[in-house]
């Protein structure tokens, strides 16, 4: 069985065995260091084995691709971001009203892209994630409960696919990359989207 793809559950992951989790540990920290050092695009399941000191076949067996291994290194990015909207200090958490909730979360999770661009690339690009399932249904979720809040007499789950759908690592490359965007102008870009849906909705 490949790899444990925790990254959409809120809470905590499955214990495992001390040799298992050492393992799991030293790949996480090699792989995380070589894409620092290299980028994102270069991650090798083969070399990552070699300078972790472990198996092939471990490596392997654990992750069984790259695009699992990607989302190991993602998880404990999500889980910290879940954590801060779901329970953190407002905006982003309890406390504030609907809509000011819902901008600071789309601004948050454009940060939480911008931060593992790369990351998220590989994801979008390779086929094999699960795009519009995992952290993005945690994320709909979330974002539809504060529309249904903000505007009750709307549509507040295709309203939040709505939002959503700008927020993906593919257009924020192409909109800092080729249109000279900064994080800044998309987030105000998503501020004036957001609060356009949340006004029309009432």
């Amino acid at each position: 069985m490949p790899g444990r793809r925790s990254l959409p559950i809120v809470g905590q992951p499955q214990p495992e065995r001390a040799d298992a989790a050492r393992n799991r540990q030293k790949i996480i920290e090699v792989a995380t260091r070589m894409i620092a050092e290299r980028g994102a695009e270069e991650l090798s399941l083969d070399e990552v084995a070699r300078v972790a000191g472990v198996g092939v076949g471990t490596v392997y067996r654990r992750f069984g691709d790259r695009s699992t291994l990607i989302f190991a290194l993602l998880d404990d990015w999500e889980r910290q971001f879940q954590a801060a909207f779901l329970t953190g200090p407002p905006p982003l958490g309890p406390g504030a009203p609907a809509d000011e909730r819902i901008v600071a979360f789309l601004h948050a999770l454009v940060d939480r892209i911008v931060a593992q661009q790369g990351l998220f690339l590989l994801l979008e690009t390779g086929g094999k994630a699960p795009l519009l399932g995992g952290p993005y249904r945690v994320h709909h979720l979330h974002l539809a409960t504060l529309l249904g809040q903000a505007c009750p007499r709307a549509d507040a789950s295709y309203l939040a696919d709505a939002l959503l759908a700008p927020i993906n690592a593919c257009l924020i490359a192409f909109q800092r990359e080729e249109r000279g965007m900064t994080v800044e102008e998309i987030k105000a870009g998503l501020t004036g989207l957001a609060e356009g849906v949340t006004r029309q909705a009432r």
